[in-house]
């Protein structure tokens, strides 16, 4: 995977680098805004990595340019930036996730994986499959117009399932991306949190969106339309 971190603060981005090429990735590195957008242009990259306060050209201008650009990259913010406008903003703008500093580099790389498993096409802040919407701004789930409220865990899951809609992911997938977590012993929690999901988004409505892949794991798909 081929990464590109557009960061003004040098310590911090060879900190960032260095930890992600640690890890296996092919990170490359620019400190200005117009060089990062030549950069961006230029490459096929897998994500970038983006900081907002940039000299020359500012961190949103270049992600507008890069979806005007048509690029698929997923855009990873990096901001000490955390009103809520600022959020929406540059969500419109195209990101598909928002990290605000300072963090911790375990955040930031779980982050990236996760922004790396989900489909290209998924940009911006509304998730939406067949009648269910899921804002990731707000964290307000609807289906069919009605709220649903769920708890955290259960929210994050939907949200997982929804960014890879059509995509079946395994349960260990699920555990590392939910509950941050890689034993193998946690993943019958998965099938708990499944069955609460689908009691809420699922049972009360005709068509069922929560589909089970025997032997491999669970999918969000409107099955009616296959």
């Amino acid at each position: 995977m081929r990464l590109l971190l557009v960061e003004d603060e040098k310590k911090l981005a060879d900190f960032i680098a260095r930890g992600l090429r640690a890890e296996g990735f092919a990170v490359d590195v620019s400190h200005e805004g117009a060089s990062g957008w030549e950069m961006a242009s230029g490459s096929e990259y897998d994500l970038v990595i983006l900081d907002l306060m940039l000299p020359e050209l500012s961190g949103t201008e270049l992600l507008r340019r890069l979806r005007r650009k048509g690029s698929t990259a997923a855009v990873l913010v990096l901001t000490a930036r955390d009103a809520t406008r600022d959020k929406v903003e540059n969500f419109e703008a195209g990101a598909d996730d928002y990290l605000t500093k300072p963090f911790a580099f375990a955040e930031l790389l779980v982050r990236v994986k996760a922004l790396l498993r989900r489909p290209p096409q998924q940009h911006g802040h509304e998730l939406k499959v067949a009648d269910l919407e899921v804002n990731r701004l707000t964290r307000q789930v609807r289906r069919g117009g009605k709220s649903i409220e769920l708890t955290s865990k259960e929210y994050a899951l939907l949200e997982y399932l929804a960014a890879n809609a059509g995509r079946v992911l395994s349960r260990t997938m699920i555990v590392e991306h939910v509950w941050d977590e890689s034993f193998e012993s946690l993943t019958n929690i998965v099938d708990v949190y499944v069955r609460h999901l689908r009691a809420k988004v699922d049972d009360p409505f005709p068509t069922k969106l929560i589909q089970t892949i025997r032997g491999a794991g669970y999918c969000l798909n409107d099955a009616s339309r296959s």
